[in-house]
């Protein structure tokens, strides 16, 4: 009987703004060979794949099925989930938790070069009856989400630039990131509005690159040898996707997917447990609300809890070491799939520069974006 599922491979592409010298299959293999080399394992000897895709973003139809080749597919079981790749993982430990398979493979990329006109392609994301006719976008639709939890929280635009610079000042320490860089909050505050309160700055830019994970039960984990990374709770929620009938100044669905996966983790006091987390940034002021729904602090004590310093690298309870999507990029449903790389890398100790000594329990959380509210937890450990 399987116990436990863990993560025993994984590779990546790293990331970045853009990638005209390779197709998303090259990027896709890239990932797969370095996972299967990382986990000592033959494609051959996978019982089934996943890849996370969302056809809407590739800019095609059916794009999974261009996805089996590159990953050692061909002939095997192989399923496509439109969602997030934290999602797709969720689907991964179920498969093997079942006892129907021994070891899953995950895919998910991202190639938003490849899309001219991403801002208007999101626009097509709206309900076509109340809110396309409106003109909205996906900035206009956060900034008025920012407005509202800076007022019910009492929180201020340089507060949240302080989470661009925390973030893109991580990711001068991660090898992957294709935004890192230096700035002050008045340069987020001085770059060019988008939608009041939101700055360009305050907005993370779309990157390229893939990433693979192999999973495997807990017998065959411990047979491939080194250390497994295991996935000790898993969580995912939807509200619902009509703007004007749900609560603009917190994310409960972040709240109900991370209280799913602390009972499965057996996690009562998050901020005493968890060692470091990685979670959504795509807009700034989304990590802080995000950090409350989470429970690392109460409700309008992000801000504060970042100013003090414990988010930082040396803080209590780091956040977004590897830069966030603010510092990586923005990989639309590989956003999972970054976090959980960070997590894997910080709990085998294998993170570098950026690496945070002695941690045991990670959690990664991510947002699919405007207009959803749809978001998944997870829980990782070395233990």
């Amino acid at each position: 009987m399987v116990k436990r599922v863990a993560i025993v491979g994984i590779g990546t592409t790293g990331f970045r703004p853009v990638t005209p010298d390779v197709s998303f299959r090259e990027l896709i293999f890239e990932a797969a060979r370095k996972a299967y080399s990382d986990a000592g394992i033959e494609p051959s000897e996978i019982g089934g794949f996943i890849t996370a895709a969302e056809d809407f973003l590739e800019g095609y139809s059916i794009a999974d099925e261009y996805c089996p080749d590159q990953i050692g597919a061909v002939l095997k079981p192989t399923q496509t989930i439109p969602g997030d790749f934290l999602h797709a993982l969720a689907t991964g430990y179920m498969m093997i938790m079942t006892g129907a398979f021994k070891t899953v493979a995950i895919e998910a990329h991202s190639k938003a070069s490849n899309v001219k006109t991403i801002d208007d392609m999101m626009g097509f994301a709206l309900d076509p009856v109340y809110n396309r006719p409106l003109r909205e976008t996906a900035h206009a639709i956060a900034g008025l989400e920012m407005t509202r939890y800076m007022f019910e929280t009492c929180t201020s635009s340089e507060q949240c630039a302080k989470v661009v610079v925390k973030n893109r000042g991580n990711a001068m320490r991660n090898p992957y990131a294709a935004f890192a860089a230096e700035l002050t909050e008045k340069d987020v505050l001085g770059s060019e509005p988008v939608s009041l309160p939101l700055h360009r700055l305050d907005i993370a830019q779309h990157a390229d690159g893939a990433v693979v994970c192999v999973l495997a039960d807990d017998q065959t984990a411990q047979a491939l040898g080194d250390t497994p990374i295991w996935i000790d709770g898993i969580g995912w929620c939807t509200d619902t996707p009509t703007l004007e009938m749900r609560d603009w100044g917190e994310a409960a669905y972040a709240r109900i997917a991370a209280e799913m996966a602390y009972r499965m983790a057996g996690i009562a006091n998050p901020r005493g447990l968890v060692d470091f987390a990685e979670i959504c940034d795509e807009y700034s002021y989304k990590e802080l609300q995000h950090m409350e729904a989470l429970k690392f602090c109460n409700r309008g004590e992000a801000a504060e809890m970042l100013e003090s310093g414990a988010t930082s690298m040396q803080g209590e309870l780091p956040v977004n070491i590897s830069g966030g999507a603010l510092g990586v990029g923005h990989l639309f449903e590989a956003s999972g799939a970054h976090k959980i790389l960070e997590l894997v890398e910080q709990l085998r100790g294998h993170a570098g520069a950026r690496q945070i000594p002695d941690v045991n329990i990670g959690l990664a959380q991510v947002w699919r974006g405007v207009p959803t509210a749809t978001g998944a937890v997870a829980i990782l450990s070395n233990m």
